[in-house]
Protein backbone atom coordinates (compact mmCIF):
# COMPACT_ATOMS: atom_id res chain seq x y z
CA UNK A 1 0.00 0.00 0.00
CA UNK A 2 2.57 2.28 0.69
CA UNK A 3 4.34 1.92 -2.31
CA UNK A 4 1.54 2.15 -4.15
CA UNK A 5 0.86 5.99 -2.45
CA UNK A 6 4.48 6.95 -3.32
CA UNK A 7 3.19 6.63 -7.09
CA UNK A 8 0.77 9.56 -6.96
CA UNK A 9 2.21 12.75 -7.13
CA UNK A 10 1.83 15.05 -3.74
CA UNK A 11 -1.19 17.69 -4.86
CA UNK A 12 -0.02 21.38 -5.40
CA UNK A 13 -2.18 24.30 -4.74
CA UNK A 14 -0.94 24.86 -8.41
CA UNK A 15 -3.40 21.69 -9.58
CA UNK A 16 -6.21 23.19 -7.29
CA UNK A 17 -5.69 26.54 -8.91
CA UNK A 18 -5.96 24.32 -12.36
CA UNK A 19 -9.01 22.51 -11.57
CA UNK A 20 -11.12 26.17 -10.56
CA UNK A 21 -10.19 28.19 -14.05
CA UNK A 22 -10.99 25.01 -15.71
CA UNK A 23 -14.28 24.46 -14.08
CA UNK A 24 -14.99 28.52 -14.01
CA UNK A 25 -14.31 28.57 -17.96
CA UNK A 26 -16.46 25.30 -18.87
CA UNK A 27 -19.14 26.93 -16.76
CA UNK A 28 -18.89 30.36 -18.55
CA UNK A 29 -18.86 28.59 -21.84
CA UNK A 30 -22.00 26.83 -20.65
CA UNK A 31 -23.99 30.12 -19.54
CA UNK A 32 -22.88 31.76 -22.95
CA UNK A 33 -24.09 29.08 -25.15
CA UNK A 34 -27.10 28.48 -23.47
CA UNK A 35 -30.63 28.96 -25.53
CA UNK A 36 -28.68 28.85 -28.43
CA UNK A 37 -28.15 26.85 -31.55
CA UNK A 38 -24.91 25.90 -29.91
CA UNK A 39 -26.54 24.13 -27.14
CA UNK A 40 -28.22 21.72 -29.60
CA UNK A 41 -24.71 20.90 -31.16
CA UNK A 42 -23.22 20.08 -27.59
CA UNK A 43 -25.90 17.14 -26.96
CA UNK A 44 -25.51 16.08 -30.79
CA UNK A 45 -21.39 16.10 -29.89
CA UNK A 46 -22.46 14.12 -26.73
CA UNK A 47 -24.38 11.78 -28.51
CA UNK A 48 -22.15 11.13 -31.39
CA UNK A 49 -19.19 10.25 -28.53
CA UNK A 50 -21.01 7.88 -27.02
CA UNK A 51 -21.87 6.57 -30.20
CA UNK A 52 -18.08 6.27 -30.94
CA UNK A 53 -17.10 4.68 -27.73
CA UNK A 54 -20.07 1.85 -28.03
CA UNK A 55 -18.87 1.16 -31.40
CA UNK A 56 -15.05 0.12 -30.44
CA UNK A 57 -16.54 -1.99 -27.53
CA UNK A 58 -19.13 -3.80 -29.55
CA UNK A 59 -17.11 -4.42 -32.75
CA UNK A 60 -18.90 -2.08 -35.09
CA UNK A 61 -15.89 -1.88 -37.31
CA UNK A 62 -17.89 0.14 -39.72
CA UNK A 63 -19.65 2.39 -37.51
CA UNK A 64 -16.21 3.05 -35.70
CA UNK A 65 -14.85 4.45 -38.88
CA UNK A 66 -17.28 6.47 -39.97
CA UNK A 67 -17.55 8.34 -37.01
CA UNK A 68 -13.87 8.20 -36.38
CA UNK A 69 -13.66 9.74 -40.02
CA UNK A 70 -16.53 12.77 -39.20
CA UNK A 71 -14.65 13.59 -35.40
CA UNK A 72 -11.31 13.70 -37.22
CA UNK A 73 -12.62 16.69 -39.13
CA UNK A 74 -15.10 18.13 -36.54
CA UNK A 75 -13.01 21.30 -36.02
CA UNK A 76 -13.11 21.94 -39.43
CA UNK A 77 -16.56 21.71 -39.65
CA UNK A 78 -17.70 22.98 -36.61
CA UNK A 79 -16.14 26.53 -38.25
CA UNK A 80 -17.41 26.51 -41.14
CA UNK A 81 -21.12 26.03 -39.89
CA UNK A 82 -20.94 27.88 -36.57
CA UNK A 83 -18.67 30.82 -37.78
CA UNK A 84 -21.24 33.43 -36.41
CA UNK A 85 -22.18 31.91 -33.21
CA UNK A 86 -17.73 31.38 -32.33
CA UNK A 87 -17.47 35.39 -33.42
CA UNK A 88 -20.30 36.70 -31.18
CA UNK A 89 -18.92 34.33 -28.30
CA UNK A 90 -14.98 35.13 -28.66
CA UNK A 91 -16.63 38.98 -28.38
CA UNK A 92 -18.74 38.21 -25.15
CA UNK A 93 -15.52 36.71 -23.58
CA UNK A 94 -13.86 39.97 -22.81
CA UNK A 95 -16.96 41.65 -21.53
CA UNK A 96 -17.63 41.76 -18.24
CA UNK A 97 -20.92 39.25 -18.27
CA UNK A 98 -18.17 36.87 -19.16
CA UNK A 99 -16.67 37.20 -15.77
CA UNK A 100 -19.85 37.93 -13.60
CA UNK A 101 -20.60 35.26 -11.48
CA UNK A 102 -23.57 36.44 -9.60
CA UNK A 103 -25.96 39.14 -10.93
CA UNK A 104 -26.57 41.42 -8.01
CA UNK A 105 -30.49 41.87 -7.39
CA UNK A 106 -29.92 45.54 -5.80
CA UNK A 107 -30.96 46.96 -8.58
CA UNK A 108 -34.32 44.76 -8.79
CA UNK A 109 -36.71 47.56 -7.26
CA UNK A 110 -35.16 50.20 -9.51
CA UNK A 111 -36.18 48.06 -12.33
CA UNK A 112 -39.59 47.09 -11.38
CA UNK A 113 -40.31 50.83 -10.95
CA UNK A 114 -38.84 51.76 -14.16
CA UNK A 115 -41.10 48.75 -15.68
CA UNK A 116 -44.11 49.33 -13.61
CA UNK A 117 -44.12 53.34 -14.67
CA UNK A 118 -43.51 52.45 -19.17
CA UNK A 119 -46.54 49.86 -18.45
CA UNK A 120 -48.80 52.57 -16.80
CA UNK A 121 -47.97 55.29 -19.52
CA UNK A 122 -48.26 52.76 -21.95
CA UNK A 123 -51.67 51.57 -20.46
CA UNK A 124 -53.33 55.34 -20.06
CA UNK A 125 -52.29 56.01 -23.61
CA UNK A 126 -53.21 52.79 -25.30
CA UNK A 127 -50.06 51.89 -26.61
CA UNK A 128 -49.74 48.47 -27.42
CA UNK A 129 -46.15 46.84 -26.05
CA UNK A 130 -44.31 43.60 -24.93
CA UNK A 131 -41.59 43.35 -22.35
CA UNK A 132 -39.84 40.83 -22.28
CA UNK A 133 -37.78 39.42 -19.14
CA UNK A 134 -34.72 37.63 -19.84
CA UNK A 135 -34.04 35.05 -16.48
CA UNK A 136 -32.04 31.85 -16.43
CA UNK A 137 -32.41 30.64 -20.00
CA UNK A 138 -30.97 32.49 -23.18
CA UNK A 139 -33.01 34.19 -25.51
CA UNK A 140 -30.31 34.78 -28.35
CA UNK A 141 -32.36 33.26 -30.72
CA UNK A 142 -34.99 35.81 -30.34
CA UNK A 143 -32.88 38.81 -29.93
CA UNK A 144 -31.27 37.79 -33.20
CA UNK A 145 -34.60 37.98 -34.84
CA UNK A 146 -34.59 42.04 -33.57
CA UNK A 147 -32.82 44.91 -33.74
CA UNK A 148 -29.49 45.34 -30.70
CA UNK A 149 -30.43 47.81 -28.44
CA UNK A 150 -28.21 47.21 -25.32
CA UNK A 151 -29.00 50.43 -23.55
CA UNK A 152 -29.89 51.10 -19.57
CA UNK A 153 -33.58 49.97 -19.30
CA UNK A 154 -35.71 53.06 -17.86
CA UNK A 155 -39.63 54.01 -18.93
CA UNK A 156 -38.46 56.64 -21.26
CA UNK A 157 -36.87 54.55 -23.65
CA UNK A 158 -39.23 51.89 -23.25
CA UNK A 159 -42.08 54.75 -24.01
CA UNK A 160 -40.01 55.89 -27.48
CA UNK A 161 -39.93 52.39 -28.71
CA UNK A 162 -43.37 51.54 -28.87
CA UNK A 163 -44.19 55.00 -29.71
CA UNK A 164 -46.32 54.11 -33.23
CA UNK A 165 -44.60 55.51 -35.31
CA UNK A 166 -41.30 54.33 -34.35
CA UNK A 167 -39.43 51.59 -36.39
CA UNK A 168 -39.17 49.00 -33.41
CA UNK A 169 -42.57 49.41 -32.26
CA UNK A 170 -43.88 46.28 -33.39
CA UNK A 171 -42.78 42.92 -31.98
CA UNK A 172 -41.19 42.35 -28.22
CA UNK A 173 -38.70 44.21 -26.55
CA UNK A 174 -36.22 41.70 -24.52
CA UNK A 175 -34.22 43.12 -22.02
CA UNK A 176 -31.98 41.17 -18.85
CA UNK A 177 -31.54 43.10 -15.96
CA UNK A 178 -31.12 46.68 -15.85
CA UNK A 179 -30.78 46.51 -20.01
CA UNK A 180 -32.60 46.63 -23.00
CA UNK A 181 -30.86 44.14 -25.21
CA UNK A 182 -32.98 43.80 -28.52
CA UNK A 183 -36.48 45.65 -29.73
CA UNK A 184 -38.65 44.87 -32.77
CA UNK A 185 -38.15 40.84 -31.52
CA UNK A 186 -40.16 38.19 -32.84
CA UNK A 187 -41.98 35.58 -30.43
CA UNK A 188 -43.29 32.11 -30.65
CA UNK A 189 -47.07 31.82 -30.44
CA UNK A 190 -48.41 29.60 -27.73
CA UNK A 191 -50.20 26.83 -29.72
CA UNK A 192 -51.66 25.53 -26.59
CA UNK A 193 -55.74 25.00 -27.76
CA UNK A 194 -56.81 26.26 -23.63
CA UNK A 195 -55.64 29.33 -24.70
CA UNK A 196 -58.43 31.74 -24.95
CA UNK A 197 -59.45 32.67 -28.79
CA UNK A 198 -60.26 36.30 -26.77
CA UNK A 199 -56.68 36.60 -26.36
CA UNK A 200 -54.47 38.61 -29.43
CA UNK A 201 -51.24 37.85 -31.22
CA UNK A 202 -49.79 39.74 -28.40
CA UNK A 203 -50.83 38.11 -25.59
CA UNK A 204 -50.50 34.64 -27.25
CA UNK A 205 -46.21 35.54 -28.06
CA UNK A 206 -45.78 35.96 -24.66
CA UNK A 207 -47.64 33.01 -23.01
CA UNK A 208 -45.60 30.75 -26.00
CA UNK A 209 -42.42 32.23 -25.31
CA UNK A 210 -43.35 31.29 -21.40
CA UNK A 211 -44.13 27.95 -22.21
CA UNK A 212 -40.65 27.21 -23.73
CA UNK A 213 -38.50 29.49 -21.52
CA UNK A 214 -38.14 30.93 -17.66
CA UNK A 215 -38.70 34.39 -18.99
CA UNK A 216 -41.64 36.86 -17.72
CA UNK A 217 -43.56 39.23 -20.09
CA UNK A 218 -45.60 42.46 -19.65
CA UNK A 219 -47.99 42.98 -21.63
CA UNK A 220 -49.98 46.36 -22.61
CA UNK A 221 -53.16 45.65 -24.45
CA UNK A 222 -53.54 48.25 -27.26
CA UNK A 223 -57.28 47.89 -27.68
CA UNK A 224 -58.12 48.13 -23.89
CA UNK A 225 -55.15 49.22 -21.89
CA UNK A 226 -55.11 45.92 -20.03
CA UNK A 227 -51.88 45.08 -18.41
CA UNK A 228 -50.98 41.30 -18.00
CA UNK A 229 -48.00 39.17 -17.03
CA UNK A 230 -47.12 35.88 -18.70
CA UNK A 231 -44.86 33.11 -16.70
CA UNK A 232 -44.24 29.42 -16.87
CA UNK A 233 -46.92 29.62 -19.57
CA UNK A 234 -50.08 31.26 -17.81
CA UNK A 235 -51.13 34.38 -17.81
CA UNK A 236 -52.13 37.31 -15.47
CA UNK A 237 -54.69 40.18 -16.43
CA UNK A 238 -55.65 43.05 -15.34
CA UNK A 239 -53.14 44.41 -13.28
CA UNK A 240 -53.18 47.51 -11.53
CA UNK A 241 -49.85 49.31 -10.93
CA UNK A 242 -49.14 47.84 -7.25
CA UNK A 243 -49.83 44.48 -8.06
CA UNK A 244 -48.06 44.79 -11.39
CA UNK A 245 -45.01 45.73 -9.14
CA UNK A 246 -45.71 43.54 -6.38
CA UNK A 247 -45.64 40.53 -9.23
CA UNK A 248 -42.45 41.83 -11.00
CA UNK A 249 -40.77 42.31 -7.42
CA UNK A 250 -41.80 38.65 -6.88
CA UNK A 251 -40.70 36.88 -10.12
CA UNK A 252 -37.17 38.82 -9.53
CA UNK A 253 -36.99 37.26 -6.67
CA UNK A 254 -37.66 33.80 -7.26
Amino acid sequence: MHGYLDVIPPLRWQDAVDVLIVAFVIYRVAVLIRGTRAMQMVAGLVILGAAYVASQILGLFTLNWLLNSFLGSLIVILVVIFQTDIRRALTRVGSRDFFHLFESRANSAAVAEELVQAATWLSAHRIGALIVLEQGTGLNEYIESGSRIDGHLSADLLETIFMPGSPLHDGAVIGKGDQILAAACLLPLSANPDVSRALGTRHRAAIGLTEETDAYVIVVSEESGTISVAHGGTIARGLEPSALRATLQKLSAA
